[in-house]
């Protein structure tokens, strides 16, 4: 029998690389791994990684992880459309085909998200932290024609 400790770590890594929408689905992907568990326990594992849903562009829910700076109370909150007017992209830079987008605090996944779905063809794709995006810029792509593509999913970019 697996470890528990085992089990939420394959949950994490699951639940951060695929987009489940239920947890039937989830249950289905845990089976894959070896992890045949009741739904109960299923529940309690994500009660306490703190799972939530989202929705993705397309308006379609799937389970994410938290990210700690949701957590964090801001001293003067803006409305949603002030939040909505700024994508969060702070700067980009380039090193071969490698590349590093900061962004403000907890921006980071969902530009990945938007950039991996915008069907961009000059980037192979992305790692999100939490406020960096990393991406592999495909061989031979001009990092001018990166930066082009990029304005179609991150407006703002300079």
């Amino acid at each position: 029998m697996k470890s528990k400790n085992s089990r939420l770590q394959t949950l994490r890594m699951l639940i951060s690389s695929q987009e489940l929408c239920c947890q039937d689905d989830v249950l289905k992907a845990l089976a894959k791994e070896g992890y045949v568990v009741t739904q109960a326990t299923l529940s309690r594992d994500m009660k306490q990684l703190k799972v939530a849903k989202a929705t993705s562009l397309g308006g379609k829910y799937f389970y994410v992880l938290p990210n700690e700076t949701m957590y964090k109370r801001v001293s003067s909150p803006k409305s949603a459309a002030e939040m909505l007017l700024n994508s969060g992209f702070v700067s980009v830079n380039f090193s071969g085909n490698m590349g590093v987008i900061k962004t403000r605090p907890g921006y980071a996944s969902s530009l990945a998200y938007n950039i991996d779905n915008g069907g961009l063809s000059s980037i192979l794709g992305t790692i999100a932290g939490d406020d960096t995006i990393f991406i592999v810029v495909k061989e031979g792509a001009r990092h001018s024609d990166v930066v082009e593509e990029l304005r179609n999913v991150i407006p703002d970019i300079k």
